[in-house]
């Protein structure tokens, strides 16, 4: 077995160290074992490594993690590049989420299977510097995509860093569930962005905005000539996602009569193009998404089981907004800090009583809703202060109708229901199609009939 790259283990404990060594001696052709983390600066003096190896907690008597990711900063200062994995005896929820968000590449819970840290230690090597035995002016900062990683605190919140943490790692098929407005794409990237698969492309198709009759084109990509409009050779997106994501939004929208063709791709990881009978084979990490219930739809024949259990080895939930306010605050102030930048209005000051209508209020447009909300506010406020009075939320506006309707005439409703899509959408009619549970094709089709 070939031996390359270079790993700095830091372990008060002795054990561990000649533990770790043992395994790591067929992989890597320099491993460096120290027990006292103050010497970790003189090491890096030597050059930087492929893989750091670091515990969170040194002293006796502390075992909060702050040791650990104290000296993970460290590395960052002279090594922004670093794939640091920590290890810890204390494997809580809590200091999970914070190795995480702290930028660590994985979180190894002690005792430890050999199984486990080895492909945990192999996969953040090749995702970092593998194939070379030297580092690159190119090393990935592994900070940098989880910034973007998802804002909040609330207990759901914290359930889904720990579920992103555990499958970043591996290639396993990710389905992500929840309402329109949650952030769903959001942790598809996050996901994306701890995983192998970094450096390569992340690409996103919505499900609901292709029309049968492109699908294979858009998807497998089609060669010149192949029909009418095919005026060259042309990639699908299974091809541009080749070595890295491809995510699938809105996958329960796609009609039944297509997805046999979508599992073939998927079970047998090679595409045809359109026009052509060449297999080619394609390397994806797959993660869809959707806000419908698809089980449900298996059940009532709308949607193949085989599918849904080919996409959903793993299933991340987003709760909607209204299940976890606690992260109202820290969404507020992402938002406010981006649109005072955007609109050259800083420092902004907040009415305490804002909160209080903000969590009062139930968002059925979720996060996305949050944000237009903050973004209006900036723009129209010109007291430089918000107030409960820039928050103005029409509560007879809403997808969703209530009580008594005003008359029973169903063409009149679904005229209503459209406009009120819309006009929450901002005219955005891939994103009104979608919360109204139709195709934009269909949508389409609304609008001329009603002369919207």
């Amino acid at each position: 077995m070939k031996k390359y790259g270079k790993v700095l283990i830091v372990d008060a404990g002795e054990g561990a160290l000649a533990g770790l060594r043992m395994l790591l001696k067929d992989y890597f052709s320099e491993i460096d074992c120290e027990r006292n983390p103050n010497l970790i600066p003189s090491y890096l003096c030597r050059g930087v490594y492929d893989v750091y190896i670091l515990d969170m907690n040194f002293n006796s008597g502390r075992h909060n993690g702050n040791e650990g990711i104290f000296w993970m900063n460290k590395i960052f200062e002279t090594d922004p590049g670093a794939a640091v994995i920590l290890t810890t005896s204390n494997g809580n929820v809590d200091t999970a989420v914070r190795a995480i968000k702290a930028g660590a590449a994985n979180l190894i819970q002690k005792p430890w299977s050999d199984e486990k840290m080895r492909g945990a230690i192999l996969s953040v090597r090749k995702s970092g510097r593998s194939g070379s035995h030297v580092a690159t002016n190119k090393a990935v900062d592994r900070r940098k995509p989880r910034a973007l990683s998802i804002i909040g605190s609330s207990e759901p919140i914290k359930k889904i860093l720990l579920q992103m943490s555990k499958v970043a790692a591996t290639d396993a098929n990710v389905l992500i569930t929840g309402e329109n407005g949650t952030g769903k794409e959001l942790v598809a990237r996050a996901i994306h962005n701890q995983s192998n698969r970094i450096g390569e492309a992340f690409v996103s198709v919505d499900m609901g905005s292709i029309s049968g009759s492109l699908f294979e084109s858009e998807l497998f990509g089609h060669k010149k000539g192949a029909f009418t409009d095919a005026m060259e050779d042309r990639p699908g997106r299974f091809e541009s996602a080749d070595g890295g994501t491809l995510f699938l939004d809105e996958i329960g929208n796609l009609p039944l009569s297509l997805q046999p063709k979508l599992l073939s791709a998927l079970q047998n990881r090679e595409i045809v193009r359109v026009g052509t009978n060449r297999h080619v084979p394609v390397d994806i990490r797959l993660i869809t998404a959707t806000n419908m219930p698809l089980e449900r739809m298996v059940r009532e024949g709308k949607f193949r089981g085989d599918l849904l259990y080919r996409m959903n080895t793993i299933t991340i939930h987003v709760p909607p907004l209204r299940q976890r306010k606690p992260d109202i605050k820290p969404l507020f102030d992402h938002f406010k800090e981006k649109y005072e930048t955007k609109y050259s209005k800083p420092g902004m000051e907040v009415d305490a009583a804002v909160f209080d209508k903000l969590i009062s209020w139930h968002w059925p447009g979720n996060v996305r809703e949050l944000e237009h909300a903050v973004e209006k506010a900036v723009i129209m406020s010109e007291s430089g202060c918000l107030g409960p009075e820039d928050f103005a939320f029409n509560l007879n506006k809403g997808i969703v109708i209530a009580g008594e309707p005003e008359c029973y005439n169903l063409a009149k409703n679904e005229m209503r229901v459209i406009n009120q899509a819309i006009e929450r959408c901002r005219g955005n009619l891939s994103q009104a199609s979608r919360i109204l549970g139709i195709t934009r094709k269909t949508l389409y089709n609304k609008i001329s009939k009603y002369g919207i």
